[in-house]
């Protein structure tokens, strides 16, 4: 809905909340909450994922009023920022988390030009230094997803259905992926016998 003074308001719809609000939570949850919770659980940072999510759906609202998109868990700075590259001290990496965002306000102010320059750089250059990036941090949490002898099919699948990048349904790689080594993970585990009851001694 616009306003006579040209500000958008925003309006109930079913259709923009069945095609837009819902398929865009579903990304959200499954393809940035869902990984950046799993990659601060491999580096052993156990957040509850009650906080993140409440906090940053709160954030999302309070900026979507100004044009901002949802805000959530970045995956992949996650990785880099919590692997032992920022610091071999664990409750020191947080600094690494500080200087991302201190990069992301220049880059904000700057953003028109470093989009300028970076569509100017050739493409397999930029797919080539993201790669760089990254190159440590999937080592070690491939080494860590693989250590368990005893889930390691599952997480191999798990690696390969997230690495395919296939979608169904609408909704993403990392979800099918979290489906098929949960599965998985449930066909290969061994059935444990009940229990058995202690039999009684009768009464003299």
């Amino acid at each position: 809905m616009v306003s006579a003074l040209g500000a958008a308001w925003p309006a109930w719809s079913w259709s923009a909340f069945v095609n837009l609000a819902l398929p865009l939570a579903l990304l959200a949850l499954t393809s940035q909450f869902l990984p950046g919770m799993a990659v601060l659980r491999a580096f052993g940072y156990q957040v509850p994922a009650r906080s993140p999510v409440t906090a940053l759906g709160l954030a999302s609202m309070l900026t979507a009023p100004f044009g901002g998109h949802g805000v959530t868990l970045a995956a992949i700075i996650a990785a880099i920022c919590t692997g032992p590259e920022a610091h071999p001290d664990r409750s020191r990496r947080y600094v690494a988390g500080v200087f991302c965002g201190l990069i992301y306000i220049v880059m904000g102010v700057m953003g028109g030009a470093l989009a300028a320059l970076a569509l100017a750089l050739p493409k397999p250059l930029l797919v080539t230094a993201a790669g760089l990036a990254l190159f440590g941090t999937l080592a070690s949490s491939l080494g860590a997803a693989l250590a368990d002898a005893e889930h390691r099919e599952s997480a191999l699948l798990t690696f390969v259905v997230a690495a395919s990048g296939v979608s169904f349904a609408g909704l993403g790689a990392p979800l099918w992926a979290m489906l098929a080594g949960g599965l998985l993970c449930r066909l290969l585990s061994p059935v444990k016998p009940a229990p058995e009851k202690a039999v009684e001694a009768p009464a003299r």
